[in-house]
């Protein structure tokens, strides 16, 4: 899951030397061609998209939020049966995000179930409630599963459903994943926020397609070990939400900049523990936590601002010949709301390939405005993925 490059501590180095970044200038056609783009479009801007663009200095603090777990090490589960995650959790809130592939290669491919289970381990019944819950049917298409798993997540409302479990009991976290067939390579992507009152554990399986997920827990004892050549991470982090804001006012007369965060850089990743050794864990790419972005921003001359994205980390390896990601944007030239990145196609592939995420128009009077963004690293894609605001000329 998780793919990064050197670019990122290049720029870093570069920060830190003082060697000086340069400021895009859009040609009129490019100018026209943002302003007549529809929202999520892909608008070709050749010769203009760089990782040498000028970084828009932020801050960024925890901010309350869910027990996080992420289920993505190892990311492909090349035994017939084994447990890949069991972390224990205390009662309140908890995120959880599944992304584990059947790997199955020896002594043949196979179908697989992955089941996530969740076992009450207090002494007394234990309540369950869905804060947000998004399921996903296996498949290949890691990009999509990525993409459409996020924007659902953004849009999820709370179930009315309590559910109860009894103690030493164990029910799925998602009854789909007890149906689903998961067949070699291909992705379970599930993303859940819950509430519990009672101490829990969760435990992620890979067994056979007749094997029932309580079944699966008595049996199969084996557990992965992390840190394996594939993954992003697994374990229990404390840190599930960060307000970003930016601390110099961003005026459209200083040119192009660009935010950058989950770059393990300027932005490090998250740390927890990982349940079955005790060790400290790492999440490389902070996938699934999730920024609540505030940017300040005014025009003292007369310029709107373009919020752009492009997939920087095209040049690195195959892994990253595409990006594909969701975010929800501040109402601007389209209405507030949740956008999948591209819209009308999968992924975009490179530069000179910019995407359109939103188009700010400047107060009559140049005074300081906010623009307001939920984000959060897209599964399968590589990292970061540069928002980027550009000024345009609405009056060309």
């Amino acid at each position: 899951m998780m793919k990064l490059n050197k670019t990122t501590f290049l720029l870093a180095a570069l920060s830190i030397f003082g060697v000086k970044t340069y400021a895009q200038q859009l040609s009129k056609e490019q100018n026209q061609a943002l302003l007549k783009a529809s929202q999520g479009a892909i608008v070709k801007l050749d010769g203009f998209l760089t990782e040498k663009t000028a970084q828009i200095p932020f801050q960024k603090f925890p901010t309350p939020g869910p027990q996080y777990i992420i289920s993505d090490d190892p990311e492909y589960i090349r035994v017939p049966e084994a447990i890949a995650l069991k972390e224990s959790v205390v009662p309140g809130s908890v995120r959880f995000y599944l992304y584990n592939v059947n790997g199955v290669v020896e002594p043949q491919k196979i179908d697989r179930k992955i089941i996530a289970m969740i076992k009450n381990t207090g002494k007394a019944p234990m309540r369950i409630k869905m804060l947000k819950y998004v399921t996903q049917k296996p498949s290949t298409n890691y990009f999509k599963l990525g993409k459409e798993g996020l924007a659902s997540f953004f849009a999820a409302q709370p179930s009315e459903e309590v559910r109860i479990v009894k103690p030493g009991d164990a029910v799925p976290i998602d009854d789909k994943l007890e149906q689903y067939v998961v067949k070699y390579d291909e992705l379970v992507h599930g993303f859940y926020e819950f509430v519990i009152d009672q101490p829990a554990e969760i435990t992620v399986l890979q067994a056979d397609l007749k094997t029932s997920g309580k079944e699966a827990l008595k049996r199969i004892t084996n557990v992965l070990p992390p840190k394996t050549k594939s993954g992003a991470g697994r374990g229990l982090y404390g840190v599930s939400n960060y307000h970003v804001n930016n601390t110099t006012i961003i005026d459209t007369k200083n040119g192009t900049s660009a935010l950058v965060v989950a770059d393990g850089v300027n932005d490090p990743w998250i740390i927890g523990r990982e349940g079955t050794t005790g060790q400290q864990a790492k999440l490389a790419g902070n996938y699934g936590v999730m920024y609540d972005i505030e940017l300040k921003w005014k025009s003292t001359d007369g310029k709107g601002l373009a919020l752009i994205t492009w997939n920087s980390r095209s040049a690195d390896n195959k892994w990253c010949s595409g990006m594909a990601a969701a975010m929800k944007v501040s109402e601007g030239k389209f209405k507030e709301g949740i956008i999948q990145l591209p819209k009308d196609e999968l992924v975009t592939k490179s530069a000179p390939e910019a995407v359109l995420i939103q188009v700010f128009k400047p107060s009559g009077k140049g005074e300081e405005q906010t623009i307001k963004l939920t984000y959060s690293p897209p599964g399968a894609s590589c990292l970061p993925t540069p928002l980027i605001l550009v000024p345009v000329d609405l009056n060309p």
